[in-house]
Parts: C-alpha cells; sequence; structure tokens
C-alpha cells in the first residue's frame, strides 16, 4: 500500500486497549524457599507429608498424592521396622540375626525394583521412584501384621494361634495388593494391567508367606 506512507497519526489521540507485561507471580507459595527454613521446620513438614501418606495406604482408593511427592523415608522406615521383626533372634542366642536381616531388606527392595522395571517395560507411565514409592508404603499393613503376630506368639505357639496369624496376614496382604494397585492402576495401559498386577501380588504373597511361618528363636 504506497498511499499510506504519507499517513501520519497526531500524538493527540488516544489509543484504545492495555498493554500489559506479564511478570512472574508472587505469591507466597512459589516465592517461598526452603534454604532460609529453619530444620525443625522442615522435619516437621517432611514427617507430616509421611504420614499423610501412611493415611492414604490405610484408606486406599484412586488417588495421585502419593506419585506427586514421593519420598523413599517411609519405605526406608518400614522395610527396617518389619526386617527387624522378621530375624527374630533370641537374647541370648549365639546368632545375631544378620543375615536374616539382611535377605528381608534385600528381598523387598529387590522385588520393589524388580516391579517397578516390570512396569516400565510395559508402558507405564509413572517414574522409577514414584513406583518405588508407592510400593513401598504398601508395606504398611504388612508390618502391622507383623507387629500382631509377634504379640500373638507371645501367648503361645497353638493351633488357635495360627489361625489368628493366618487371619491377620491375609487380610493385610490383600490390604496390600488392593493398595498398590488402586495407587498404580491410573499409570498402565489398559490392555497390561495384569501384567503389572501379577508380580505385585507375588511380591506382597512372598513377603505375607515371611511373616506367616515366622516363629520366634
Amino acid at each position: 500500500f504506497p498511499g499510506l506512507a504519507d499517513v501520519s497519526i497526531s500524538g493527540d489521540i488516544p489509543v484504545e486497549g492495555e498493554i500489559t507485561v506479564p511478570v512472574g507471580s508472587n505469591s507466597p507459595d512459589e516465592d517461598y524457599s526452603t534454604l532460609d527454613e529453619p530444620v525443625k521446620d522442615t522435619i516437621m513438614r517432611d514427617l507430616k507429608a509421611v504420614g499423610k501418606k501412611f493415611v492414604h495406604v490405610m484408606y486406599p482408593k484412586k488417588s495421585s498424592a502419593l506419585l506427586r511427592d514421593w519420598d523413599l523415608w517411609g519405605p526406608l522406615v518400614l522395610c527396617v521396622s518389619l526386617a527387624l521383626m522378621l530375624q527374630g533372634g533370641a537374647a541370648d542366642s549365639k546368632d545375631d540375626g544378620g543375615p536374616q536381616f539382611a535377605e528381608v531388606f534385600v528381598i523387598i527392595w529387590f522385588g520393589a525394583v524388580v516391579i517397578t522395571l516390570n512396569s516400565k517395560l510395559l508402558g507405564g507411565t509413572i517414574s522409577f521412584f514414584q513406583s518405588l514409592c508407592v510400593l513401598g508404603y504398601c508395606v504398611l499393613p504388612l508390618t502391622v501384621a507383623m507387629l500382631v503376630c509377634r504379640l500373638v506368639l507371645l501367648a503361645g505357639s497353638g493351633t488357635i494361634s495360627f489361625i489368628i496369624r493366618l487371619i491377620v496376614v491375609v487380610a493385610m496382604f490383600g490390604w496390600s495388593t488392593l493398595a498398590s494397585t488402586a495407587f498404580l492402576a491410573d499409570s498402565q495401559p489398559p490392555n497390561r494391567k495384569a501384567l503389572v498386577v501379577y508380580p505385585i501380588f507375588l511380591f506382597y504373597f512372598v513377603i505375607s508367606w515371611m511373616i506367616l511361618t515366622f516363629t520366634p528363636q
């Protein structure tokens, strides 16, 4: 348009509309830095996060709360607690239970890693550490079952004691399996969910069998 070259716009003519420059959000949540936070507040915040995840496991439902903010503190505490209770060495025993503790510890973490790799190979969208977080936290019901079994064994090891332990272990095994599959269900392709659930079933079954067959020395 050659004719528009000579057109001039007077400075008195107001320009309509608004021109805004986007700036970053100044919300306290985004500007908050944990570097200046006291150590006590950091520890309390982490403990509250772990406690919330325990609540999610004890009330299984489809939720991504465990997946968004993963951590391995809870699984580590549960794994160590379960391994300590399963080692079962008597106080006056010459065997300190070290190999048993190592076996339980390795079985739990190695099993969780294998299940996670299987999930990733089948096309799961969950990350490696998120899967470890979910599988580790879902050991909580079985840890409770181990504690109950230890208390029941203090009263005796007869038929009634075995039946009580069997009921408790089976119930907590189902709880752990349902909780883990509820959290991991949405991260798997619909046509491959059975291939993911089966290793999880075996993983918690092995731990449950170790708890049920435990006898103190």
